[in-house]
């Protein structure tokens, strides 16, 4: 019998695979690429029409010999790579290296590795599409183009080591812009007043909300605003003047595409976007699910799209039938509103197999597999349900001036919500009271005024930054996660309790590049470049067309930083500070996390220190110089010299100008000296000469 092989990228998606094809059909594994541009130089012809120079990589020889044997043996090759533009190049690479072309060879790929999906593509082979390997060698080239002629400008103008990258450099921009909107925000007062209000009968008193004057939403700015209010309310009547009862449904979740995946584990199970792929990745390949074998769980984890299959649908219909109730199933198809191409080759992220519940797997996976898992699952079977229904009740409480509102929500028909729910799903279970009529006289009790300050923008996570880059149409599915990994592992980026913070690097890196590349930086131009990778994708756009109408404005703007850029002085810098090891006079050196101080004797003497800059401020609280410090990630704050003697810490630089209506301590925000004490208030801008 004829022979046939298959070739996948990973040992477990292998032996998934290999179950549902017959003793005719040998499954063997490439673990990934096995050629790449070389580490040790350019690898492309700039010359010579941007020509790619592929090597094997290092370490493949002997899995590339062994393939190469398989190969011989087989009369019929099917490349079974994922099914995405890096799986098409992945699928062609292999055909370069192991001289498929004068072998009988197939392409083929599935969205879920179930047997039905694995035969089916058997019998829709194909040759292998050069316009989605195209896309990925324009995206590629791109990316080694901007990295390997950039980079070295870091290297001379800060340290070696650093990176510049094509998308990167557009998320760093991102979150240093939010960082700047952040530092110059500058809070402002407001008041909130609630009132407890009871009705003849009842014990429990209804608490509603002030909204102003009857036709007229007041915001209260100060304190002596309030108390006049007040006054007036102390002395009002009130009664019922409306009560109004709607009903509203709020719609089923759609299914999980890669950005939505990646921010939904983020915040409820608290995972990274690496960590989350790398689980996805897993369930997607298979798992070893006791009585059944190796199951792969999930369809493929690198989507857009937010399409279901029909058979996927049936099995979602039947499932909420059995175990619900055919009320429960939705009615219509939903589609996510957006203005961007999506690529829609692939379905949404869902389980290949809906009978197999969370429960039923979890004994066969670790605890984080299992919740995501849980996450897909429910997601999935909530995006084929009615949505639920509420029944709402308004009532407004007035005197003969102002108003107070209050609502109260019950769910009618639990809908998707009694198999899924996220935070933004939680209802008040606020009661009113039957008794509520129009006209009804209440009586006023209790009334409580809060203070509140506006709050600055919050600082990107790496769900919102995913949120973000998805919606400027920065990156692909395959791209989100690498790229956030990548400014995190460069420490441009902190992570500190799920925040991302610039770090003094970062800032350094990211001032160069606004500088001197600036259309590498910016963010339409960004969203631009993938457009015209998409139009590779199609056939309308040849990927060196656009690899050729880039370059020549990086080169010029490559030469042009070379020459002008001044060059940050910062190495060998000799400091006052005595190693207590040697004698000698220690040196600013900089490093993963930016400026510290380091012995000029090294290798002999390895002493080091943290690098405390002095910024001609005293401590507010005892006299001492504040020093620029850094938290362990390498985050910029501001604290005491006499640390841990004083406690004194800012985020802002602190002024040596106190306040005038305070007398306390001022900070610089953007271009504003701000009191420090936000019951002050004091806001002043900064004069131009400073």
């Amino acid at each position: 019998m004829a022979k046939n092989l298959v070739i996948v990228e990973s040992p477990s998606k292998a032996a998934t695979i290999k179950k549902f094809l017959g003793s005719t059909y040998e499954v063997v594994a490439s673990n990934g690429h096995v050629r790449d541009l070389p580490k040790s130089q350019l690898g492309i012809d700039v010359e010579n029409d941007f020509e790619p120079k592929y090597i094997t990589i290092r370490g493949k020889g002997e899995l590339l010999a062994k393939l190469r044997r398989e190969v011989k043996k087989a009369d019929k090759i099917y490349l079974a790579t994922d099914p995405d533009r890096e799986g098409e190049a992945i699928s062609w690479h292999l055909a370069h290296a192991l001289k498929l072309e004068e072998k009988n060879t197939s392409r083929i790929t599935f969205n879920e590795i179930t047997k039905n999906a694995v035969k089916q593509s058997i019998k829709q082979a194909r040759k292998i599409d050069m316009d989605l390997v195209d896309a990925q060698q324009a995206r590629r080239v791109l990316d080694r183009l901007v990295g390997y002629q950039i980079s070295p400008v870091l290297w001379a103008k800060v340290k070696r080591g650093l990176s510049a990258g094509r998308v990167q450099s557009v998320a760093l921009r991102i979150i240093a812009d939010r960082e700047e909107e952040i530092n110059a925000f500058i809070s402002k007062e407001y008041w909130t007043l609630s009132g407890e209000f009871t009705i003849d009968g009842e014990k429990k008193p209804l608490i509603a909300d002030f909204y102003g004057e009857k036709n007229k939403k007041l915001s209260i700015e100060s304190e002596q605003q309030m108390d006049g209010i007040i006054r007036e309310l102390e002395i009002s009547k009130f009664h019922v003047s409306d009560l109004k009862e709607t009903e509203r449904t709020k719609k089923s979740p759609l299914p999980f595409t890669t950005s939505t995946l990646q921010q939904e584990a983020a915040k409820s199970l608290n995972f990274s976007t690496q960590k989350t792929m790398r689980l996805a990745q897993g369930l997607y390949e298979g798992i070893a699910i006791k009585g059944r074998g190796t199951v792969g769980l999930i369809t493929y984890l690198r989507t857009d799209s937010t399409r279901v299959s029909e058979d996927a649908k049936k099995m979602a219909y039947d499932y909420i039938e059995e175990n619900y109730g055919a009320e429960y199933q939705a009615v219509g198809e939903k589609k996510e509103k957006s203005a961007k191409k999506i690529q829609d080759a692939h379905e949404a992220i869902r389980p290949t197999y809906v009978d197999l519940t969370p429960s039923q797997v979890k004994d066969s996976l670790s605890r984080d597999h299992f919740r995501l898992y849980q996450l897909i699952w429910k997601r999935f079977l909530a995006s084929r349900m009615a949505p639920a229904k509420f029944a709402t009740t308004t009532v407004k409480i007035d005197s003969d001036k102002y108003r107070f509102t209050s609502s109260a929500s019950k769910v009618v028909f639990s809908g998707y919500l009694s198999i899924y729910q996220t935070d933004e799903d939680k209802i008040d279970k606020k009661v009113l009271s039957k008794k509520l009529t129009v006209g009804t006289e209440v009586m006023s009790g209790k009334l409580e005024k809060k203070q509140h300050f506006t709050q600055p923008p919050a600082h990107f996570t790496e769900a919102s930054l995913v949120k973000t880059l998805e919606e400027l149409g920065i990156g692909r599915p395959s791209t989100y996660s690498p790229t956030i990994s990548t400014i995190i592992n460069r420490r441009y980026v902190a992570k500190e309790q799920k925040n991302l913070y610039i770090t003094e690097l970062g800032e350094v890196v990211n001032s160069i590049m606004k500088k001197s590349f600036t259309s590498i930086v910016d963010v339409n131009f960004t969203a631009y470049m993938e457009g015209l990778l998409d139009r590779v994708e199609d056939g309308s756009v040849k990927w060196k067309t656009v690899v050729e109408n880039f370059y020549p404005d990086l080169h010029e703007a490559v030469e042009a930083a070379e020459k002008e850029l001044e060059e940050i002085k910062i190495e060998d810098e000799v400091t006052e500070v005595i190693c207590e090891e040697c004698g000698r006079n220690m040196v600013v050196k900089y490093g993963p996390h930016g400026k510290f101080l380091a012995c000029p004797g090294f290798p002999e003497c390895r002493n080091t220190k943290p690098y405390l800059e002095k910024i001609g401020v005293p401590c507010p609280k005892c006299g001492a110089d504040v020093v620029g410090r850094k938290t362990k990630k390498g985050r910029r704050y501001f604290g005491c010299s006499s640390y841990p003697d004083c406690d004194f810490m800012s985020w802002q630089k602190p002024s040596a100008k106190k306040c005038p209506q305070c007398g306390g301590a001022m900070v610089e925000k953007g271009n504003k000296l701000v009191c420090m004490d936000e019951q002050c208030g004091y806001v002043e801008a900064v004069p131009k000469e400073m």
